[in-house]
């Protein structure tokens, strides 16, 4: 699972597409490259409470039916993704919560997501860490890490929010409004006791522990990590936070 930053690496002879071909080309045919990302802006947020009554009131009106085979990737997600997701032989899930993935894996990583709590069990996310997954950050903001949802879905821990949102969708070919929830995967956190920049406290904390000093991909400082390994250290860093928010100090910043 790739998370990148074309601006970090630097100029790319052949332009941006390089960096995915030159890691599909690393991997093989034989392995299998995913990249999240994700919904154009609004269709996950009708109902959640960053708009105005106005604006529902407008989307609710205007917002077309997501349709996952043509809708552009977040741009907070970055630029790699889309060139990735418009590349001849991926693939997507049928989902606003929505991976595009490459290779001999990608239809099975890909063949089923439940339509609430889609970062949890049964998920895209699940499947790659039972695969024993690998995440690189290529000189990405280790606050981006799109797995430790899946780390947030799974910990049993009490007090954990609840996003509930409306998403546009095609039924029948018309245009339905479908009820959709999952644990808070906005900056909200999926707890009240998430300290800001959560994510990259705990990957940074993941990474000094096992002494992972990571390499250079062009200018970018970039580092592998093992998703099993990662997962087991999440889940016990936030059950310490969610029992007392002063734990999240101790994570290396």
């Amino acid at each position: 699972m790739l998370h990148a930053s074309v601006r970090a690496a630097g100029p790319v002879a052949g332009g941006p597409d390089q960096i995915h071909l030159a890691l599909k080309e690393a991997l093989t045919p034989d392995g299998t490259l995913i990249m999240y990302a994700s919904c154009p802006a609004h269709y996950d947020e009708i109902g959640r409470g960053n708009l105005t009554p106005e604006q529902e009131r407008e989307l609710v009106e205007k917002l077309p039916a997501f349709d996952p085979l043509t809708a552009r990737a977040q741009r907070e997600n970055g630029a790699l993704v889309e060139f990735f997701r418009t590349y001849p032989g991926s693939i997507v899930n049928a989902h606003v919560a929505r991976f595009v993935a490459w290779g001999r894996r990608a239809d099975e990583l890909i063949s089923s997501q439940p339509w609430n709590y889609a970062f949890g069990r049964g998920s895209v996310l699940d499947r790659f860490v039972t695969m024993e997954g690998r995440i690189l950050l290529l000189g990405c903001d280790h606050d981006t890490v799109t797995f430790l949802h899946y780390a947030e879905h799974v910990v049993e821990i009490p007090g954990k929010r609840v996003a509930r949102y409306k998403v546009p969708v095609l039924e029948h070919g018309t245009r339905v409004w479908r009820d959709m929830e999952e644990f808070d995967t906005s900056e909200k956190g999926a707890h009240p006791n998430w300290p800001d920049r959560f994510f990259a406290r705990l990957v940074d904390a993941y990474l000094a522990q096992t002494g992972n000093d990571g390499g250079s991909v062009g200018s970018a400082r970039s580092f592998l990590l093992e998703s099993p390994d990662l997962l087991e250290f999440a889940l016990r860093a936030m059950k310490a936070v969610a029992a007392d928010a002063r734990t999240a100090d101790g994570l290396q910043r």
